[in-house]
């Protein structure tokens, strides 16, 4: 899932990778908003937020909508360097490298939670999340070539739309090109809402320690990913 590129991607490799991180999105994105009554991963929505409170002159509640925003750019950035790097190094599962380095900040955000107050810990947990999300969508993003997006489904709803829409108007004759999109955006969008109903139970009943749970499947994504790349050997 995190070492085949190109045309040694199929929609299943697409279909495997997408599910557990969009639901793992989900979740993250449910927890900050339990945290903080934000979410992490909606830049459409606190760029909206950041408008509103600019228009007004509220500069100050603007604040952390510029946070937000610029910590999930940053975070894009970092995956974007990290991966530059790792190909111009020729490591083959930088992906999974990428992968496992979200895991551990992660883990590292949790514990942070073990001894900020809960006053301090809410402003940045979610601005921690929103960096990490940054990261996971800059890495799925680039290893897809943009076929897959796992921390927001506003384009993914809009293309299952569209999709559907095509078998409409060809009365379901055919497979065509659509179904294997409607099969992967139909598979992310569920996934990221049963995330997130998790996220919520999950917050509500472990706090923090959600976050250590979230870094162990990460990880448990990333690590056979390293393994298998340093099998098959530079690329």
């Amino acid at each position: 899932m995190l070492v085949h590129e190109g045309q040694a991607r199929t929609p299943g490799i697409d279909r495997r990778l997408a599910w557990p991180l969009a639901g793992i999105a989900g979740a993250l994105n449910a927890a900050g908003f339990c945290a903080f009554g934000t979410f992490s991963s909606n830049m459409t929505g606190n760029v909206s937020a950041l408008a509103d409170h600019l228009g007004l002159g509220e500069l100050a509640l603007a604040l952390p909508a510029v946070a937000l925003v610029g910590a999930f750019m940053a975070g894009a950035v970092s995956a974007t360097l990290l991966i530059g790097a790792g190909r111009h190094h020729r490591l083959r599962g930088i992906y999974a490298y990428s992968v496992l380095t979200e895991a551990l900040l992660l883990a590292g955000l949790g514990v942070l939670g073990a001894w900020m107050p809960e006053a301090v810990y809410g402003p940045v947990l979610v601005t921690g999340l929103s960096f990490l999300l940054g990261l996971q969508n800059a890495t799925v993003t680039q290893i897809t070539d943009a076929r897959v997006r796992t921390t927001h489904v506003t384009g993914m709803v809009t293309d299952l739309g569209i999709g559907l829409g095509s078998r409409l108007a060809r009365r379901g004759r055919g497979m065509g090109p659509d179904v294997e999109k409607i099969r992967l955006y139909g598979v992310t969008v569920a996934a990221f809402l049963a995330g997130g109903v998790a996220g919520v139970v999950a917050w509500r009943a472990l706090g923090h320690t959600l976050l250590f749970a979230a870094a162990a499947m990460l990880a448990l994504m990333a690590v056979p990913g390293i393994a298998s790349a340093r099998r098959l050997g530079p690329p």
